[in-house]
């Protein structure tokens, strides 16, 4: 029989594979696949669907098992887990790539967008840069730590730590002048990483049209408009901008049963980095609001009156981030509201 769907454990070297027929019984179970012998395997076998969870290296196989005609599935992991059988069983690779087989038929699954390499590698300077900020805020908040224990108390905004911690570098004692000194060195790198960065980020902008159609949104910039394209590309994963905002984690969680909606917190599902990017994005429109007279300023501004600041910064970021998908999915056919 015909093998119809595939479920692959990922792993660094050895890989489990679990294949189904078209009668749903286990055709194809090799719970101990070599790195090297996983593409060999797959590409012997007829156009199948095969399922994988979104974890490190799911693009890169994703991309080479296309070019052998299969259709591949990513899945976040949190979708495959009710699926793994438990008890006895326990937990194991062969019983993990069994569930994410069982999983990738559910018609009702949701499925992550593959990248291409080009997304990939722009994703990476987004990964790095943030990376960069991390280690800048750490180095910030390690300063301010270690000049406590002299009695220095500094506040948190950042150009200040700067300018009072070298003010006072030659007041300290000991090897402290030498480390908080250091630190300082460090922290001048640190925005000199993060400054070619945000060049890059700039360079991509400027070389992409799709970019400059997004930044055409307000609260949409550079760093905004390239992470979304190498995120989801065109956006052609999502049925409709509701979806993607959902993906995002953008809409309340519900806690609804006989017939009584309740409406929570926002659900925070998907990529925090883009999520974090559209809600910054969403307070610079929210505070430009209150001196101007378009449509989407009266009406941020009176959402915030009447609902509160945060629930109007949330729901101007969800806008954005469905007015974003419309921009990718449609291209040329978008046209801006009035």
């Amino acid at each position: 029989m015909t093998i119809l769907y595939i479920g692959i454990d990922l792993a660094k070297n050895v890989f489990a594979v679990h294949g189904v027929n078209d009668a749903g019984k286990p055709a194809l179970v090799s719970p101990t696949v070599a790195r090297g012998k996983l593409l060999e395997l797959i590409a012997s076998l007829p156009p199948c669907v095969i399922g994988m969870e979104a974890c490190s290296g799911a693009h890169h196989w994703a991309r080479q098992f296309m070019v052998h005609g299969h259709t591949v599935r990513l899945m976040a992991p949190k979708f495959v887990s009710p699926y793994r059988l438990s008890g006895k069983q326990g937990k194991n690779d062969a019983v993990d790539a069994a569930a994410i087989c069982e999983a990738v038929q559910r018609p009702n699954m949701r499925f992550v967008p593959i990248k291409s390499l080009e997304q990939q590698s722009q994703l990476s300077v987004h990964r790095v840069r943030q990376g960069f900020i991390e280690q800048r805020t750490a180095t910030i908040n390690r300063i301010r730590g270690l000049l406590s224990e002299f009695g220095i108390v500094l506040p948190l905004k950042a150009s200040t730590v700067r300018s009072q911690a070298m003010a006072c570098l030659e007041d300290l004692p000991g090897w402290s002048n030498a480390v908080i000194g250091d630190l300082l060195s460090e922290l001048m790198h640190f925005d000199e990483r993060i400054a070619l960065y945000d060049h890059r980020i700039a360079q991509m902008a400027r070389e992409d049209p799709r970019a400059q159609q997004l930044m055409r949104l307000r609260g949409v910039g550079q760093t905004t408009a390239t992470a979304l394209l190498a995120m989801i590309g065109n956006g052609h994963e999502f049925k409709c901008g509701r979806q993607f905002a959902a993906w995002l984690g953008l809409v309340p969680s519900q806690y609804s049963s006989g017939g009584k909606a309740r409406l929570g917190h926002i659900t925070k599902a998907g990529d925090s980095y883009i999520r974090s990017l559209l809600v910054l994005g969403a307070r610079s429109v929210l505070n430009g609001a209150q001196n101007k007279t378009d449509g989407l300023s009266r009406w941020a501004a009176a959402l915030a009156e009447r609902r509160g600041y945060w629930r109007a910064i949330v729901a101007i970021a969800a806008k954005n981030a469905r007015m974003a998908w419309a921009v990718l999915s449609r291209g040329e056919q978008f046209t801006m509201p009035a």
